[in-house]
């Protein structure tokens, strides 16, 4: 797991939090979650507190618990222990088994520091009406939300359909969406956000809108074919992916020649000088006619 550290503060209370560059997704310390929501800020008392809720949970069958993972996070003294983290939906669950005034705010909260994934499960319009104002505070135009939403429809449709036919969790979703794009980008994700000048930032975020559309067309085209022969696990899927991904493809490659311009750029959202440096407008992918 290739990660970055880094800290959040909800209101008064740290949250140690790691980024995922392979799965694409924040994991959050659960027990700084839980000292927010309790509004308790002895690390003890809260730790005491997860662990008896951790208890309740397992007993109660939940897979909340089963869904955290655990990685050493730096506490206060300096040193690194291990503790249990967990990625937005299976934080939203555990949220929801803490009675607390907080608990809006702080799904509120983590909607904005970092998560594509986590949605609103008990009002879905509300969940897409902060998306598309929290686009609309950064400047992008209806056209690209709209887009953007689209594209989202499509990938929920497809991890739901990886969901219901063997495929292991948020790691092999990763493997899948990295096999799908390199097939139809030419580049890894991790090379795309690298070309972008991107780090923990989500790369579908700053695509432009053909980057989208072809991103929804590679992602269509592998549910489809994936239905169409019931694949199961990851190697099947994975096998529809690079089918599907490859149709994506032959229409980039076309458009591209068509046009003498690359889908796949450097263009991104990020403010001036924050990319670092970048390729000026243009990326040559190895399979491009232009």
């Amino acid at each position: 797991m290739n990660q970055e550290h880094a800290l959040a503060v909800f209101e008064n209370f740290k949250i140690r939090r790691v980024y995922d560059e392979k799965a694409e997704t924040w994991y959050f310390s659960v027990v700084d979650i839980v000292a927010a929501l309790i509004q308790q800020p002895d690390f003890q008392a809260a730790r005491k507190y997860w662990n008896k809720l951790k208890e309740r949970l397992k007993k109660e069958g939940s897979q909340s618990v089963t869904n955290c993972h655990q990685l050493k996070l730096e506490a206060t003294d300096g040193k690194k222990y291990a503790t249990d983290v967990a990625n937005p939906e299976t934080l939203f669950r555990i949220i929801q088994s803490v009675p607390s005034p907080k608990a809006e705010p702080i799904k509120l909260w983590l909607a904005k520091v970092g998560y594509e994934r986590i949605q609103d499960m008990s009002d879905p319009a509300r969940s897409l009406d902060r998306a598309r104002e929290y686009w609309k505070r950064y400047g992008r135009s209806e056209k690209w939300i709209q887009q953007r939403m689209m594209g989202q429809e499509t990938r929920n449709k497809l991890t739901d359909y990886w969901k219901d036919h063997e495929v292991k969790g948020e790691s092999e979703y990763a493997i899948l969406t990295d096999i799908i794009h390199q097939e139809w980008s030419g580049v890894s994700v991790r090379q795309h956000k690298q070309i972008k000048g991107l780090k923990s930032q989500n790369l579908r975020d700053h695509m432009s809108e053909a980057e989208l559309i072809f991103t929804a067309l590679a992602e269509l085209s592998t549910r489809q074919i994936a239905e169409s022969v019931v694949a199961k696990g990851l190697n099947e899927n994975a096998e529809a992916g690079k089918k599907g991904g490859g149709i994506a493809k032959k229409a980039r490659l076309e458009l591209e020649q068509k046009t003498g311009r690359n889908v796949v750029t450097d263009e991104s959202f990020l403010p001036p000088g924050a990319a670092g440096k970048k390729l000026h407008g243009r990326m040559m992918n190895k399979d491009s006619h232009a």
